[in-house]
């Protein structure tokens, strides 16, 4: 209702201001086409964030100098912050960057926002742009109707460049005739109480435009016509570096609380520089002016001297928060801690990732890590094995010992509340964002998903598994005491070894020779299983029911532990593509597992005593 509002007395405004000068439709017009351009600019972008752009990024961001480099560079090649500061909540809401990082990239951006304000006071104002305008619309128009993805890209790069040029034409030249019939600078305010209130007006205007670098053309097209001072100018500059956080913060609602700190670190940036801005504006022109100078830039070229003015507070600011980012960061992590949930939200996924294919890539797969944690302490707790003993170097056996009691957990309701819901939003997030994905990208996605459900098949698994296992661990009978946890020890080995994989922090470890080996581990104790079994029935240390019981819960067991080898060849694999294909050429099948269990065994028994010691050594 709010935004609705807001929409209505903006129209009604522009109507008043239509109807009361045509001068103001041309002006009007010249901003629309201008914000039209940078729209079609960061979609051309986008078509380039396939993987490339994250790949540099991560390789560019290691190091505070690094960040900040890469937001300035991205930030002159796009000629938009707002698209860095939202591709970079995007990178940290799915984890391939820091918080500092991203507060790094953020600096950079704010002082790679300031070479428009050069291109445009030097070359925008003084050329007729509107004649290189044309032919880039031509040749943009031609390759977006081509089906190349890049050739695409390429064209509406031309055509919003385009149309920027064609903006600032109109504009420059809407406030040139308006100068005829009106001047604005009747109504300029001096002093103090100007410099707030252009601020003021300056925040405002790039709220409802959503772009500093459509405010700034509009500043520096109305300085250059003379319809704005060179004081109420400045102050205009520094509200639209202020007002350009609107974007970010726009941009976070739909991130995790990572996105929403960088949002804010945003905010507090560009806040602090304006206030030292306005605090230092006396000292600041004079700097401006001895500077201007020293370029040999005239004296009464107001342009490019807010050019330089935009530039100056914003690298004061970086200079003065440089040393306070760690405590920022603190700060951030205190005033916006992470919320613990009784139902299960999404970290990582965030609307933002959806057009940045290589991203959404790294979203999906930090959000399946995040669901395999749900359910590693589902199933522990299933087991009546605590997480943090498993994740221990407390050997399995001493915990299966020690942990007799029941676990109290209600399976069907954490199944509910927290993995049917994450697996939900992964499914979701995968059908919106696999459109812009290569087919080795849809591939990779589409295999996380299927760890997701055999998660949830496992925790189905689980649920009967728990119901017996609480009421066997403590039977009177020690028969049946003994094989449930041989199940739990089964199960629990494997759990440690998956924790002992996941933690090792080489990404190009090679899993698949300990994943067969719990997998050869596995089908050896399954046939042990059967045997023991068998001499329990004949002894008659179990009844036929209590045979049935086990066997069953051995079945679930069994398909548990597949599903947990599979999702770990899945989660766990080797990140360099070629590796992994070699690994999975070496792994064995069902097939060649049972075959090699045989010939140990038969090997066992042919062997002396002495032979089979010495062969078991080995």
């Amino acid at each position: 209702m709010y935004r609705k509002a807001v929409l209505l007395s903006i129209f009604l405004v522009l109507s008043y201001g239509f109807w009361l000068s045509p001068d103001i439709k041309q002006i009007a017009a010249g901003v629309a086409i201008f914000l039209f351009g940078m729209l079609l600019l960061e979609e051309g972008f986008k078509a380039f964030t396939g993987g490339v752009l994250e790949k540099i990024l991560q390789k560019s961001t290691k190091g505070l100098f690094k960040s900040m480099s890469f937001g300035v560079i991205t930030t002159t090649m796009m000629q938009s912050s707002s698209l860095v500061s939202v591709i970079t909540i995007s990178f940290l809401s799915a984890g391939l960057i820091t918080l500092a990082s991203g507060i790094g990239i953020i600096f950079g951006a704010n002082l790679g926002t300031t070479t428009g304000a050069w291109l445009i006071a030097g070359f925008g104002i003084k050329v007729k742009i509107s004649a290189y305008a044309m032919p880039l619309l031509v040749f943009g128009v031609i390759l977006v109707l081509q089906k190349q993805k890049d050739l695409k890209g390429l064209g509406y790069v031309l055509a919003g460049v385009g149309f920027l040029f064609l903006g600032i034409s109109y504009m420059k030249e809407g406030f040139e005739t308006f100068r005829e019939q009106i001047d604005l600078t009747a109504y300029a305010v001096s002093g103090f109480k100007g410099l707030l209130l252009y601020t003021l007006i300056g925040i405002l205007a790039t709220v409802i435009m959503q772009s500093s670098h459509a405010t700034l053309v509009l500043i520096i097209t109305a300085l250059a016509s003379q319809q704005v001072t060179y004081e109420n100018a400045l102050a205009l500059a520094i509200g639209s570096n202020i007002g350009t956080t609107i974007t970010a913060i726009l941009g976070s609602i739909s991130a995790n609380i990572n996105g929403k700190r960088l949002a804010a670190a945003h905010l507090i940036f560009n806040a602090v520089t304006g206030i030292i801005a306005i605090a230092m504006i006396s000292n600041l022109i004079m700097l401006v002016d001895w500077i201007a100078q020293n370029l040999d830039i005239d004296n009464d070229n107001y342009t490019l001297k807010l050019a330089i003015f935009h530039t100056l507070f914003n690298l004061i600011g970086i200079i003065v928060m440089l040393p306070f980012i760690n405590r920022l960061v603190t700060l951030l992590m205190r005033l916006l801690p992470e919320k613990t949930h009784a139902i299960a939200e999404p970290v990582y996924l965030n609307k933002a990732s959806i057009e940045l294919p290589e991203t959404a890539v790294e979203a999906v797969r930090k959000e399946t890590l995040n669901l395999y944690h749900y359910f590693f302490g589902i199933i522990c707790h299933g087991l009546s094995l605590r997480v943090r003993d498993i994740k221990s170097d407390k050997p399995v056996k001493e915990i299966i010992e020690s942990e007799k009691k029941p676990i109290p957990v209600n399976i069907q309701e954490e199944y509910t509340n927290k993995i049917k819901r994450l697996y939900g939003a992964i499914v979701d997030f995968i059908s919106q964002a696999n459109e812009n994905m290569t087919q080795e990208q849809m591939n990779e996605v589409y295999e996380l998903r299927s760890a997701g459900r055999l998660m949830l098949e496992s925790i189905k698994g689980a649920k009967h598994l728990h119901k017996n296992l609480s009421r066997h661990l403590n039977d009177p009978n020690p028969y049946i005491r003994e094989e449930y946890n041989k199940i739990r020890y089964r199960l629990g080995s494997i759990l440690r070894g998956l924790a002992e994989l996941e933690k090792d922090p080489d990404e190009e470890r090679i899993v698949l020779p300990t994943l067969e080996a719990m997998r050869q581990e596995m089908k050896q104790a399954d046939e042990q299983f059967f045997n023991d079994i068998d001499q329990h029935i004949r002894a008659h240390h179990i009844t036929g029911t209590m045979a049935t019981s086990l066997m069953n819960d051995n079945s679930y067991a069994k398909q548990i532990a597949k599903k947990l080898l599979k999702i770990a060849t899945i989660l766990f694999k080797n990140r360099d593509t070629t590796m992994h294909e070699v690994e999975q050429s070496l792994q064995l099948d069902e097939q060649e597992i049972a075959d090699a269990l045989r010939a140990d065994k038969n090997t066992d028994k042919d062997c002396s005593p002495e032979e089979k010691t010495d062969h078991e050594d080995k």
